[in-house]
């Protein structure tokens, strides 16, 4: 059976980890998006969402049954034991379809994927992964774009970045780090920079995911 090679994206709320997943991209590796697989995981009627309505409260549903994502974000993301619970209940369905859309990228000819993931840690995924690349930036960058991107106030930003790990832990738990606080087009050079790394890390490094 063949293998494929897995690169983990992760890194800050409000880095700039997607337009760092779109270009990597646009430079051939095809991304598997946890927070889209979330949103497939907890459609309505899932087990997943019925759990989290039990654990949370039924506030976090729509009358229609559908998942209010602004009301859980806001429990779940009140303290670090909430978001702790949120990851048990969601993780083990996320990484399952994760495996299963990288290993049909792997038999369509992909010999690597990027597996864009801001709980990448949090679920265990980064163990295997041939690499981990993790984009960072200024915390008051990063507030700023929460606050613009999510039309929150400054608290709520301020609770979704205290969930995360801070700037060191990704210094010290990645293979590479792309920082954020330039121009799009200084973005664009440093993860070029990191693709041409990436190609010569995986050409001697083994594979992490085998196909089923």
């Amino acid at each position: 059976m063949k293998n494929g090679s897995i690169i983990g994206l992760t890194g800050q709320t409000g880095a700039g980890k997607t337009t760092v997943a779109r270009l990597f991209s646009e430079y051939g590796y095809p991304v598997v998006d946890a927070d889209k697989t979330a949103r497939m995981v907890t459609e309505k009627g899932s087990p997943v969402l019925e759990t989290l309505a039990e654990t949370f409260g039924r506030e976090i549903l729509f009358p229609d049954g559908t998942l209010n994502r602004p009301e859980l974000a806001k429990r779940a993301f009140a303290d670090r034991t909430h978001t702790e619970a949120l990851d048990r209940i969601t993780h083990p369905a996320i990484v399952a379809l994760m495996r299963k859309q990288a290993q049909e990228a792997f038999a369509s000819g992909a010999e690597a994927v990027v597996f864009d993931a801001s709980q990448l840690f949090e679920s265990g995924l980064e163990r295997e992964c041939a690499a981990v690349v993790s984009v960072v930036a200024p915390e008051t960058l990063r507030r700023q774009r929460i606050m613009e991107r999510d039309g929150i106030s400054r608290e709520a930003a301020d609770a979704r970045m205290g969930a995360q790990h801070d700037q060191t832990f990704f210094r010290e738990h990645s293979d590479f780090l792309v920082e954020n606080a330039g121009s799009p087009e200084e973005l664009r050079e440093a993860v070029q920079e990191t693709v041409r790394q990436l190609r010569q890390k995986l050409v001697t490094g083994g594979d992490k995911l085998e196909q089923q």
